[in-house]
């Protein structure tokens, strides 16, 4: 009996590193106008935010469907496998419910578990499961596992503009305007499954320095578990250079504290997708981790 473990697109997982680590990845529908794209396959991430600096209406995005999971399971469950499945915030999507739905004949051999998180936070939270599965966990103990883990994730982000979240309906025009004229920058975070603002910043210095306040007030990076960094439209060397900005400030925290926690020279770095980059646009970055017990 084998154990699958499935994730929805939003987790921000690359599709090589998801058959290298045995993991399915069921992709959300992106719509631009009457055009559907499936994320991830019809849709690149460089692709998508071209066209979404270029689009006047925001694109849509669309919960996956249950008959989609059903099919998933009743195959897993027909070869005589388990399945643990891990989706986006319940509080974000209908994404879970719908797993839920499809999961429910399947009580014995199905655990769906909502990551109360988004894009990287996911993500680290689907990577504790193979991680789990390869220690030789039953589905039904991973998926305890995670319900246990998942409380320890943080998620902090800094957002370029406020634009995408006032053509979201999350913010006011007034309120986007006037935080243009004044270079303000959204430090922004997922607490118990909602998208909340943690701060406003004044300029990228004071962002990055307000990512790194939060992340301390989080207890810091236990760098034993996953953690990932996303950047949302960016340049691959600009995003580096942030990374590399930040293990810095991390290494001299580390020291001056005296503190035996190994902090890496380098941090896994990938780009955040189409259904989470329809909202925060790009110029974001994100940090995701699990925080010290």
């Amino acid at each position: 009996m084998a154990i699958r473990i499935i994730v929805d697109s939003s987790a921000d997982m690359e599709e090589g590193y998801a058959r290298a680590h045995d993991i399915t990845i069921i992709p959300m529908t992106i719509a631009f106008g009457s055009e559907q794209y499936a994320e991830g396959v019809d849709l690149s991430r460089e692709e998508f935010f071209e066209r979404l600096v270029e689009t006047d209406d925001l694109p849509r995005t669309s919960q996956i469907p249950p008959m989609v999971f059903k099919d998933l399971f009743q195959e897993a469950v027909d070869a005589g496998d388990e399945v643990v499945c891990i989706t986006l915030s319940s509080h974000i999507s209908g994404t879970y419910q719908s797993a839920c739905i499809a999961a429910a004949p399947f009580k014995e051999s199905v655990f769906v578990v909502d990551s109360e998180n988004a894009t990287i936070g996911e993500r680290i939270l689907a990577e504790r499961a193979w991680a789990l599965r390869d220690e030789g966990l039953s589905a039904a103990d991973i998926a305890y596992c995670l319900n246990q883990e998942k409380k320890d994730i943080r998620l902090v982000a800094s957002l370029d503009t406020l634009e995408y979240l006032r053509r979201g309906g999350r913010i006011s025009g007034a309120a986007a305007l006037v935080g243009g004229m004044l270079s303000i920058k959204p430090v922004v975070g997922v607490v118990d499954g909602d998208v909340v603002v943690l701060g406003k910043a004044r300029g990228s210095k004071q962002s990055k320095n307000m990512v790194f306040q939060k992340i301390d007030e989080a207890g810091g990076i236990d760098f034993t578990r996953p953690i990932w960094v996303a950047y949302s439209g960016l340049s691959d060397a600009t995003a580096r250079k942030y990374i590399a900005d930040s293990l810095a400030q991390a290494k001299a925290a580390e020291e001056a504290a005296a503190d035996e926690s190994a902090v890496p020279d380098d941090l896994p770095l990938t780009q955040v997708g189409a259904v989470i980059g329809t909202h925060v646009g790009p110029g974001g970055v994100a940090f995701a981790f699990f925080a010290r017990e």
